[in-house]
């Protein structure tokens, strides 16, 4: 009864995740850790994300956007490696609670302001990929600053969704390794949900480009904020 919990908690987490860019790991890791232990929770769902990460890629591969995608993901890689690397040296609960605030400040005043947004510069993709892949090293949770930062480039929703999905693909491919080798996951018994949750992912994922598709560039724009917000309050509560 729980796994199966757990894998409609999956699907519904890939199909918000698509429509909004991003959003998956903070949906499910709430969720995971009602069934296992933190550290092991953080390395299934990365690998959950993963899944529906590049199934995100297959589906909108000629939307993605090269350039804004390497300033955001070469800086991404050496952070998520640092975090994963930092995972059970650092205080979570400090981190948690700044990037909370962070995100719930930014997605009030980016709703009100819909046209307000971080400066559109290789400074800002470049620090938006090194938060980004340290804190979804450190604690699974880097998309939502991720997404934020992207917002700064007024993309499209599909480039927006396709190229943050690449970004968050080479992060997962450097942390999940390191957790491996940092011997991170403390239940192996929970390897046994992995090929499910690929499926999971890769429904969400479908389902996620359907409800994309009728929602206009303004929508769009609000649901990021909205899921912004709402991922800033699950963080901290």
């Amino acid at each position: 009864m729980n796994s199966s919990l757990f894998l409609i908690a999956s699907y519904g987490a890939a199909v918000a995740a698509t429509v909004a860019g991003f959003g998956s790991s903070a949906l499910l890791i709430p969720v995971a850790f009602l069934f296992m232990d933190i550290k092991t929770a953080v390395f299934v769902v990365a690998v959950f994300h993963l899944f529906n990460n590049v199934f995100k890629i297959r589906l909108f591969w000629k939307s993605i956007d090269f350039k804004i995608f390497s300033l955001f993901g070469i800086p991404s890689i050496l952070m998520a490696f640092s975090g994963a690397m930092l995972i059970s040296l650092i205080p979570l609960d400090v981190v948690k609670i700044v990037l909370g605030v962070f995100l719930i400040v930014y997605a009030v005043y980016s709703f009100i302001k819909p046209k307000f947004g971080l400066k559109k510069s290789k400074p800002t993709a470049i620090m938006g990929g090194s938060l980004s892949g340290f804190l979804a090293g450190l604690i699974g949770l880097g998309g939502a600053i991720r997404g934020a930062f992207l917002t700064a480039f007024n993309l499209p929703k599909e480039i927006y969704v396709a190229t943050s999905a690449m970004i968050a693909v080479v992060i997962d491919t450097t942390r999940i390794p390191t957790y491996l080798i940092t011997k991170t996951v403390q239940d192996n018994s929970f390897y046994v949900l992995l090929p499910f949750l690929c499926v999971m992912a890769y429904f969400g994922v479908r389902t996620g480009k359907v409800l994309l598709q009728k929602i206009n560039q303004d929508t769009f724009r609000r649901i990021v904020s909205i899921a912004l917000f709402g991922v800033g309050v699950k963080i901290l509560f």
